[in-house]
């Protein structure tokens, strides 16, 4: 039974809201729309807080609570950006791979044949994030090969604010699902700092990896800001496990606030290397590529033209010399490079197969009329880093091992799949990359740059199947989303001035097939490979090709060439010699827009910009040569973890030891190619996997008993260079248990996803573990410390 003072209460309660019922709350300049609040300034500034004299707050009118919305009627936004796949891949853009889901977008939207990214990831991913050009954004090559230079130093300058920031301080939600490769390598760490992570860029929500790739079937995965486990999935994949968690994204933001528009970027780590793929997507392509790359690129052409994705005129520029042609290869080169393509392919189907999931998703949640879906088929061209032979293993590359097609054969059944880290040979790139000449890396060639872009709005574009011609640049998806939002870019962001926006809005092609180009002048750079285009001319110089690791001359010494791209789609047609002054005027602004945008110096080393000494980049260990690690630390990266490469070094561990003590105590790589020290079986042990070639592993004689240790591993470098062995010792309490030669270690990088970890192997192991990887007693600490 109540009690009779509960009733009075609630009877008063409800004459006093009574009371308030015909108290309506004032305006204020917080109206609940912002209409006639100034977003030019970041953040928008919330109305001055009124003071009161009345006492008793029913007898006071309440004002509008301040409330940010997004602008009447914004668009949802999904920019899709797929890695690594060239212009001449996607069946959409007439290349040989299906894409049904690309298909339908442009079957419903528009297709944009003269589209630009920067010929790198992290470039174009910063570039397209912004509306400002990669050099501006201090990133004019990969985060890892950072120099102090302005334009090179790795560090989103203060006056730059992405798009993802500015959309949600405009009242968008805003997530990433997949690859984000724009955080300088020495701040992936719970001690950063973390500006530049994706929640601190904008992104309310991220879900995916840091690095530059990842392993598909075992991917290192952040959830915001903190590393979770791979789902115990024996058909796990990581491009359907983040489709999985955007489509649950989607629909959790939908439920809760359906009038809040979002923001999505959508970027997979297909289909860069490692090609990873199900067999059976893979096998879906048996016997389809037999013709080999050449005869490939001339189908591809042939349904670019019929496609009029490409003027009829267009001719396949000329195929490099260093690409053999195909009837001149061995049975074996054939048999090896054709199952690279198949597997290859597979992906890029896969991935559009996952893309179709996500948007079939939106269209169930009745949202996809007013969102605008913004495709970019890669980031880059397709990639020639697998060399002319392909890899088996990709970190063969970054440790200048160079592998064999019959040792590359012997992993035929299994190509794709997780016991293999598989890349394909240039060849493919340059087919996937038709009708142009070169691949990724080569800023100077349409090959390295021009990407599709398909872009379909129902609410706002009425034109569906056709093509658009004007020229554009990655740095112009900002400035779209801008103006189809109608918010403006900011001038202010938390009191500092803003850059000017560099790019400019597609918007006005989007009813006007014929209208006037707007993006007039845009210059390439990426390692010494340099152009420049105005109006449709296109001056350039090839510096580096990508399977070369060095420039074919130096900087001063380089060759230009000149295109009308008006009448030469494909670069095909050098018209230099005829157009001299032309040529020396276009040299001219390139030196003029490098000037402006932070181009120079140009600094054209490749393998020697990842050593972050020699560059002057910060690492976290910086000039210590020793350091303490505990448990539960891991996700360690190379600019993170204490460098134990070409060096003699000491690992010391206190532990306590469980019966049948078993787990790792530190490990750094993994399956193709890492070290380890462990107990097995109650044994010290300790395993250095060289590429995932060879292992060579010392183990105590006698298991340990249930207790405290001191337990130590000993390195003794041969040194007299990179790559040398040494003698390792293993030793309990300071007494020696174990000893053997290592014949060899890796110079270069263990892995971009495996790597350092205490007290377990997260991702692929180093060694066999047994039944888990995890140290079953306690470690207290572990000293690391190298000697010179």
């Amino acid at each position: 039974m109540k009690k009779p003072w509960i009733k009075i209460s609630v009877f008063m309660a409800f004459l006093a809201l009574m009371a308030c019922e015909n108290k309506k709350p004032e305006a204020t300049d917080g109206e609940s729309n912002l209409g006639g609040i100034d977003r030019t300034s970041l953040p928008i500034k919330e109305p001055i807080r009124q003071t009161y004299t009345e006492l008793d707050a029913r007898n006071a009118t309440p004002p509008k609570r301040f409330d940010l919305r997004a602008p009447e009627g914004a668009p949802n936004v999904i920019v899709i950006l797929i890695d690594d796949m060239g212009f001449g891949v996607s069946e959409a853009f007439g290349g040989p791979v299906a894409t049904p889901t690309m298909n339908k977008l442009a079957d419903n939207g528009i297709r944009y044949n003269r589209f630009h990214t920067t010929a790198l990831c992290s470039p174009t991913r910063v570039a397209l994030l912004t509306g400002y050009n990669h050099h501006s954004n201090n990133m004019g090559a990969i985060t890892e090969t950072a120099t102090t230079f302005p334009g090179n130093t790795g560090v989103r300058p203060q006056t730059i604010t992405p798009m993802a920031e500015v959309l949600r301080q405009n009242g968008f939600n805003t997530a990433a699902f997949g690859k984000y490769h724009e955080t300088p390598p020495w701040e992936i760490s719970n001690s950063g700092p973390q500006d530049r992570w994706p929640t601190r860029s904008g992104f309310e929500k991220f879900y995916g990896f840091i690095g530059g790739e990842t392993n598909q079937w075992a991917p290192l995965i952040y959830d915001g800001i903190t590393i979770v486990e791979t789902p115990d999935d024996p058909d796990y994949h990581f491009t359907t496990d983040m489709t999985n968690q955007a489509i649950s994204w989607a629909r959790f933001q939908k439920a809760l606030t359906p009038d809040k528009p979002f923001f999505m970027y959508f970027a997979p780590g297909a289909t860069h290397a490692p090609h990873h793929v199900p067999k059976a997507w893979a096998d879906k392509y048996k016997g389809k590529f037999d013709q080999g790359w050449d005869k490939i690129r001339e189908l591809t052409l042939a349904r670019q033209i019929k496609m009029g994705i490409v003027p009829p005129n267009t001719k396949l520029a000329p195929k490099p010399t260093d690409i053999k042609d195909w009837e001149t290869l061995s049975a074996d080169e054939k048999k090896l490079f054709t199952r690279q393509m198949e597997v290859y392919a597979g992906f890029a189907e896969h991935t559009d197969y996952e893309v179709g999931r996500l948007i079939s998703a939106i269209e169930d949640l009745g949202v996809l009329d007013n969102t605008v879906i913004m495709f970019i088929a890669g980031d880059n061209g397709a990639s020639a880093e697998g060399q002319m032979n392909g890899m088996y293993s990709e970190m063969t590359y970054f440790n200048q091992v160079p592998e064999t097609v019959p040792d590359m054969l012997k992993h035929y059944d299994e190509w794709g799949s997780e016991s293999t880290y598989p890349h394909f040979a240039a060849g493919w790139a340059v087919a996937m990359d038709a009708p142009f000449s070169y691949t990724k890396q080569v800023a100077s060639d349409f090959g390295g740059t021009r990407n599709g872009l398909i872009i379909q709005w129902p609410a706002g574009i009425k034109a569906k199947g056709e093509v658009r011609s004007q020229f554009g640049h990655v740095i112009d998806i900002a400035p779209t989303v801008y103006e189809v939002t109608q918010i403006p870019a900011p001038t202010t962001v938390n009191g500092i001035k803003q850059d000017p926006i560099e790019g400019t809005s597609l918007a006005y092609s989007f009813h006007e097939a014929n209208a006037a180009e707007q993006h007039q002048v845009q210059y390439f750079e990426m390692f010494g490979n340099r152009g420049i285009y105005q109006d449709g001319w296109f001056a350039r110089t090839i510096h580096r090709p990508a399977w070369k690791p060095k420039p074919l001359r130096t900087l001063q010494e380089d060759q230009w060439e000149l295109f009308n791209t008006k009448e030469d789609f494909s670069l095909a047609n050098n018209v230099a010699a005829e157009n001299a002054d032309k040529l020396k005027a276009m040299q001219a602004l390139f030196m003029k827009e490098a000037e402006r945008y932070h181009v120079l110096p140009i600094d054209d080393r490749l393998l020697e910009r990842t050593n972050a000494a020699l560059m002057g980049r910060p690492t976290v260990m910086g000039d210590r040569t020793s350091v303490t690690y505990g448990e539960g630390m891991k996700g360690m990266g190379v600019d993170i973890f204490i460098d134990l490469r070409n060096t003699s070094y000491t690992v010391t561990a206190d532990v306590e030891v469980t019966a049948g003590g078993n787990g790792v105590i530190v490990t750094q790589g993994g399956r193709f190619g890492g070290l380890s020290f462990y107990l097995r079986d109650g044994k010290p042990s300790f395993t250095y996997n060289f590429l995932g070639l060879e292992s060579t592993t010392l183990t105590s004689s006698q298991a340990l008993k249930p207790g405290k240790y001191t337990l130590t591993y000993d390195f003794k470098y041969d040194g007299g260079g990179p790559g040398k062995g040494g003698l390792g010792t293993l030793l309990v309490n300071g007494n020696k248990v174990g000893e053997g030669r290592i014949n060899r270690t890796q110079p270069g990088i263990f892995s971009v996803d495996d790597l350092a970890d205490v007290g377990v192997d997260d991702g692929t192991w180093v060694t066999d573990y047994g039944t888990s990887s995890r140290f079953n007693g306690k470690i207290n600490k572990v000293f690391i410390e190298q000697k010179k």
